[in-house]
């Protein structure tokens, strides 16, 4: 029995520390984290389908739903968790910059976006919609503009 329960409690601690060093990304082929690679940046019409699907804007809006109210209940709505603030950024680049490639890694407010986006316009949205988000005190960006391919 007690090779079990220690089994199954090293194997919680290894699957928590996996996924709490994890960046977030707005779509499957942006970097797995922000000094990786966008591999084939000018393809971006599965980001675009992918980010425009209902069932994605219903995630989006679910998670920050359920990070909001987990916030609430437990406590201090300005204390926020590196992967919370990761998240929250994270859904909101995706709803609002739906053909980007991005990752986001936050460190105590300090926040990390490294990928690309097809525009100039798109570009410039990046840091003021990540510092709408509760908890961003400052961003950082290594973003490159690669226009879609024709």
């Amino acid at each position: 029995m007690r090779k079990i329960l220690g089994s199954l409690l090293l194997g919680g601690t290894l699957l928590f520390g996996v996924a709490a060093c994890d960046s977030a990304r707005t779509s499957a082929d942006a970097p797995s984290d922000v000094s990786g690679e966008v591999e084939d940046p000018a393809k971006v019409d599965e980001t675009l389908a992918d980010a425009n699907s209902e069932v994605r804007q219903d995630q989006l809006n679910s998670d920050i739903r359920a990070r909001e109210q987990r916030n609430d209940v437990m406590g201090d709505q300005g204390e926020r968790a590196n992967s919370d603030i990761e998240s929250e950024v994270r859904a909101k680049l995706e709803a609002n910059i739906p053909r980007s490639k991005l990752t986001i890694e936050a460190n105590d407010g300090a926040v990390k976006i490294a990928g690309t986006v097809p525009s100039d316009r798109e570009y410039e949205t990046i840091e003021p919609l990540a510092k709408e988000i509760l908890g961003v005190d400052s961003v950082s960006m290594d973003v490159e503009v690669v226009p879609p391919e024709s």
